[in-house]
């Protein structure tokens, strides 16, 4: 192995505790191994920013520990070429492993460019990452509130989930909130809350909230209620202060929510996952293996095993499934015949995964050129498989000895 740094670091990340060794010396002999001992407190991280300074030291490489590199990252980041590497490609020889021999095997491995770097935004898109990231659990917590509400219901005998269709709808939470003063409602005051379709089904309404409502169950619902409403307010301050960080992407969210599917949100979701700028990965292949959506490279011995897809990027990868089932439902659009013609072969969650993996090359390239998204439109992709279907058929009969011509009309 050619070594490429003269001065290197290699840190081996503990929650309270740190390991750093700088491999330092000329490139055409061994290296001198210096490792330290430091703290996680931040004036210890200054302290190991100090001797890095002072040796020299070009680059420095850790692995993604849980959250436990971010503090080493941030005080790093602006003074050296800081790698983050997957620990998948730091393996260690089992039986030969200590803190001491880590932090050694990483700057080994970093002289001789032998560590692939993560991907690691700038500042103001993790910042969004973490926003969106924190918005989508607040709103899986508010489903689960809804979920409970609906137990509660079950509970009480009341059946409203049986004749509406959003157990969280306006007419559905204003009947709730009435059986909470209430131990009946009357049919006019059913009828003066049923709105739109349900001004229709006000009998079925009547006899689905006959139900034996207890104090106990108002408790629960009263205590669901309340969760709910505040956690909604949770969600529109963060959609605040996600509009506030999207300003400068203005134009990049713009672009992307031209291809079909992409709303405002996914398309503020998916930027603060992967960023604006497209140059961090050498072409869409990589984005979409780095994601996690396409499918897995398994071959051996000349036998392709299971082509299951990679963990990758599991934030991303549910934003793109989203976005996949409303592509597939949008009418006339490439997506929607890509998703027909894989549905019915493959099944449709594998169909939604194919979806979103041309979804994220569409974004891609949407992002690297700076231009709006073109739709071939789905007949172009039914007579694309058309063709593709004659020629393997044609092929076919010619392997069989038959000679095949096309009639002329």
């Amino acid at each position: 192995m050619q070594p490429i740094l003269k001065s290197c670091c290699g840190i081996d990340v503990h929650k309270n505790m740190i390991k750093a060794s700088i491999a330092k010396g000329p490139l055409d002999s061994p290296p001198r191994f210096c490792t330290r001992t430091f703290s996680t407190m931040t004036r210890d991280l200054l302290k190991l920013k100090d001797w890095l300074t002072e040796n020299d030291v070009e680059a420095v490489a850790m692995e993604s520990t849980g959250v436990y590199w971010k503090p080493i990252f941030n005080i790093l980041e602006n003074d050296f070429q800081v790698i983050l590497a997957n620990p998948q490609y730091l393996k260690k020889v089992p039986g030969k492993k200590s803190d001491v021999k880590d932090c050694e095997w990483i700057a080994s491995l970093l002289r001789c460019g032998l560590i692939p770097a993560s991907f690691i935004p700038q500042r103001p898109i993790r910042e969004l990452r973490e926003l969106n990231r924190t918005r989508r659990k607040l709103v899986g917590m508010m489903s689960s509130e809804k979920n409970r509400i609906q137990k509660v219901l079950e509970d009480a005998n009341i059946k409203l989930a049986s004749v509406v269709s959003k157990i969280d709808g306006v007419s559905s939470m204003t009947m709730i909130q009435a059986l909470l003063d209430k131990y009946s409602l009357s049919k006019e005051e059913i009828t003066d809350m049923a709105r739109g379709k349900l001004k229709s089904k006000v009998d079925q309404l009547v006899e689905a909230l006959n139900g034996k409502v207890t104090d106990h169950h108002r408790f629960l619902l009263n205590l669901h209620l309340n969760n709910i409403a505040f956690l909604a307010d949770q969600v529109q301050e963060i959609d605040k202060q996600i509009q506030k960080l999207m300003i400068p992407f203005q134009k990049e969210e713009s672009l992307i929510q031209t291809i079909p599917g992409i709303s405002k949100i996914s398309a503020k979701a998916i930027i603060s996952e992967i960023g604006v700028d497209m140059s961090q990965f050498p072409s869409e292949a990589h984005l979409a293996s780095w994601a996690g959506i396409c499918p897995g490279n398994n071959e051996s011995a000349g036998v392709k095993k299971s082509g299951k897809i990679r963990k990758g990027n599991r934030y991303l990868k549910a934003i793109l499934i989203e976005v996949a089932w409303a592509a597939s439902r949008t009418k006339g659009s490439a997506f929607s015949a890509i998703y027909n013609n894989i549905a019915k072969r493959r099944g449709k969650k594998r169909a939604l995964v194919a979806v979103g993996h041309q979804i994220l090359i569409a974004v891609y390239r949407t992002l690297k050129t700076g231009e709006p998204f073109v739709d071939q439109g789905a007949e172009a992709i039914y007579r694309r498989n058309l063709e593709a279907r004659q020629q393997s058929a044609i092929h076919l009969l010619e392997r069989s000895g038959y000679s095949v011509a096309k009639a002329s009309v």
